[in-house]
């Protein structure tokens, strides 16, 4: 049998707020308390001006991330938009760049928790010894990434509501940093000659505090990382980009005129009394505001070498798992541990990276190592924005960069000449630096190079499905059911020349991370090989896609959406349980609401074919719907069709005949190939359950899960459902929904008469 391909997703779940919190926490990490210090004696008070010029560059490409994430929906980021805007070798020189840089900037978190941590234990009266040639501050950065390798091992990582605390406590101990200090500052009569002279080193300070300080910026990417995670990304990944930035730079420029201006060292500048403590100029700055502000700097500083230590080894462990999953790195990388979930062997050589240059170099050049490879990175996605807004106008952008190409390309050469500037402060990192990409091509060129044109026929095959317009959403669950459920799939799509997306949603549980799902995928497999094996001589286009979410009914919902689907059809038992019932009520209530029509069957078809099937008549919406989509089943399984109309015996001959009529008119405008049956009975339940005996599938429009219908009680169209023999498939029109609590607001609906004259959503 053919092997099909399944396509992987990750559930939206995060809110603007979530992701703006992201890109804030990632950016006041470790940079701000690490490096304020050893950037004051580079720059002196200029080191205002450098980080409102970081700032101002930071905006170039701040803007292509905002573009591209906001069309680009899935998780990558960078790597995969250097990868198709780029030539090919440097789609694996972005990721493997990116996985270098995140690596090195692990280090730099790890080293600057070694300061913070060795000053607590100084405090404390604990020394910890020298070993060898490895001193307590690199001893400690060692443990502490071991840790945090294991941390991440073990399938923890500081996401949601605790992500966001961690944020929003670092934001507020700098803001008390920055209150107490401009209190003190300004309460002074000279504060103006702690920022004089401006520029003692020249603008040459300002640019080699500039490099060293753009890690400080780095982080708003991560916001763009989680594309494939984010509600609405078109709106909310640009928002949240800017949003982040704009907090983040006036945070940063009040640090560093609080630091500069607020301390009053003896016989010594400001800058130099803070590049003497280097990783510790904040906290002996805020000792002097009140008593325990220098603690304050110390908990705000290892939260925050944690936290980003946590997150960037997440993030380069998972560059080099992406990696390893499109074949540039061997597939090793790729790897998912069976009881943790989580990329083993991908963590434990970004690790093996961490604690080489921890151990190698000094805090400064390991700074700038990567400073030089951000920038080289931002540099590649700059000039990816451009051949990608021509060759990709298809897609929907939610924010549009002006004045292309000049935005990008003031953005690639500020970033280059401060990459290149660098050499002259460190060219130890510089060293470094060429020589990982000097490697890197070697190994593309020996290695990966053949690799990539697999990944070409993936984008040419994906560029095809796009250009289809009519989707059919088929939700597989269960073996057994496929059978049918691809049968009524593949008459929409014959009618409409539709493409058929077998869909499978893994619910992964509160807590556990999404990547928990993927080693589902072989399970799920043979299901996704049955369904396609039946569309693959049919010449309809199918294709699979496994969607891991928290909750499955959110996971199918936001797929109806993602893929613009216009039918979404799905399987359930005929006689659910009490408990069956109440699971399937919920889950239902919320598929409701998704954007296109649904179809639902109850039991499963015969094998041997549909010969006959059954519509009993009912006046609302849905009922119309299995009109309008009984000519593309009649035609698809060569059968009779039947439509009943039960009537009340008691009306007068007049209101029959004006009944009789409307549906008659109803099934010639729908082009029904059928005789309409009035059958006059006083119990519509019975009437239907007797006329459709002879029928191999009964179509009708209902509610395909009202949670008070099906869980406190059963509707006339489900206990039709129940009472017959036949399989029933359930069709219903999509619809607008307003408020559930406005719903309960409103004048109560007419009585239903006891011959079942019913409102939208039963049978007649």
């Amino acid at each position: 049998m053919k092997k099909f391909e399944t396509e992987v997703r990750l559930s939206r779940e995060m809110t603007l707020m979530d992701v703006t919190l992201i890109g804030v926490g990632a950016m006041i990490g470790a940079g701000i308390f690490v490096l304020t210090g050893i950037a004051a004696g580079v720059a002196g008070p200029a080191l205002i001006l450098a980080f409102a010029l970081n700032g101002f560059v930071t905006l170039f490409t701040a803007m292509a991330y905002a573009e591209l994430g906001s069309c680009f929906h899935d998780a990558g980021g960078g790597y995969l938009w250097v990868k198709e805007g780029l030539p090919k070798w440097n789609g694996f020189l972005a990721g493997w760049m990116s996985w270098f840089a995140h690596a090195v900037a692990c280090s730099l978190y790890a080293l600057g928790f070694g300061a913070y941590f060795g000053h607590v234990l100084q405090e404390l009266g604990i020394s910890v010894p020298q070993w060898g040639f490895l001193s307590p501050q690199k001893i400690l950065a060692a443990a502490v990434a071991v840790i945090f390798a294991y941390v991440n091992f073990r399938g923890a990582s500081e996401t949601g509501k605790v992500g966001n605390l961690v944020t929003v406590a670092k934001i507020v101990i700098l803001a008390i940093f920055i209150g107490f200090g401009l209190e003190l500052l300004f309460g002074r009569g000279d504060w103006k000659q702690a920022f004089t002279p401006f520029m003692p080193n020249g603008w040459g300070g300002v640019f080699s505090a500039m490099g060293l300080t753009f890690i400080a910026f780095e982080g708003y990417e991560i916001i763009s990382q989680c594309s494939e995670e984010v509600r609405d990304p078109k709106r909310n990944i640009p928002r949240a980009v800017f949003l982040s930035i704009l907090i983040v730079i006036p945070i940063y420029l009040l640090v560093v005129v609080t630091a500069l201006g607020a301390v009053q060292p003896e016989n010594t500048t400001p800058w130099d009394y803070l590049a003497l403590h280097k990783e510790l100029a904040l906290v002996r700055v805020a000792e002097t505001f009140f008593v325990g502000g220098g603690l304050m700097i110390l908990v705000g500083g290892l939260v925050s070498t944690m936290s980003a230590l946590n997150a960037t080894i997440y993030s380069s462990s998972r560059v080099a798992f992406a990696m390893g999953r499109d074949r540039n790195f061997p597939t090793l990388f790729s790897r998912v541990h069976r009881k943790q979930f989580t990329p083993h062997w991908a963590i434990l050589v970004s690790l093996a990276i961490i604690l080489l240059m921890a151990f190698s170099l000094p805090i400064e050049d390991v700074a700038s190592a990567a400073d030089i490879m951000f920038l080289l990175l931002f540099l590649q996605v700059n000039a990816a924005l451009i051949p990608l807004r021509k060759k990709r106008l298809d897609l929907d952008r939610g924010f549009v960069t002006p004045w292309l190409p000049w935005i990008p390309i003031v953005g690639i050469a500020t970033q280059l000449a401060l990459a290149l500037y660098m050499f002259k402060y460190s060219p130890t990192a510089w060293v470094v630096t060429a020589g990982w990409i000097a490697l890197g091509l070697v190994i593309y060129k020996q290695y990966a190079s053949g690799r990539e044109i697999e990944h070409a026929r993936k984008v040419r095959a994906l560029e095809r499905l796009e250009e289809r317009q009519y989707r059919i959403l088929v939700c597989a669950s269960k073996p057994g059911t496929m059978r049918s459920l691809t049968s009524v799939a593949m008459a929409v799509a014959k009618k409409f020349r539709g493409e058929i997306i077998f869909l499978h949603v893994i619910e992964v549980k509160e807590g556990q991370p999404l990547m928990a799902g993927l080693t589902e995928t072989t399970r799920v497999q043979p299901l996704f090989e049955e369904a396609q094996s039946l569309v693959e001589e049919s010449g309809i286009s199918s294709r699979s896609l496994l969607k891991v979410s928290h909750r499955i009914s959110q996971g199918i919902v936001e797929t109806a959406r993602e893929e613009e689907c216009n039918f979404l059809i799905m399987g359930r038992q005929k006689h659910p349980s009490f408990l069956e019932r109440f699971f399937s009520s919920v889950i239902d209530s919320v598929i409701q609401r998704s954007p296109c029509e649904v179809a639902v069957l109850h039991g499963d078809l015969l094998r041997d074919g549909v010969r006959q099937i059954f519509i009993p008549f009912g006046e609302n919406i849905h009922t119309r719907l299995a009109l309008e989509m009984a000519p593309t089943l009649v035609a698809y399984f060569q059968c009779r069709l039947r439509v009943a109309m039960v009537l009340d015996p008691d009306l007068s001959p007049a209101h029959k005949e004006r009944m009789r009529a409307g549906v008659k008119a109803l099934l010639e405008k729908n082009a029904v190939p059928a005789q309409l049956e009035v059958v006059e009975d006083t119990d519509v339940l019975r009437a239907v359950v007797q006329r459709s005996r002879d029928a191999d599938l009964i179509l009708m429009g209902g509610r395909s899960g009202d949670f008070l219908e099906l869980f406190l009680g059963s509707s006339l169209t489900q206990e039709i459902t129940e009472r017959t023999a036949s399989p029933v498939l359930w069709l219903r029109e999509y619809q607008e929904r307003g408020s559930f609590w406005a719903s309960l607001l409103r004048a109560p609906r007419q009585e239903e008469n006891q011959h079942g004259q019913r409102d939208e959503g039963s049978v007649d």
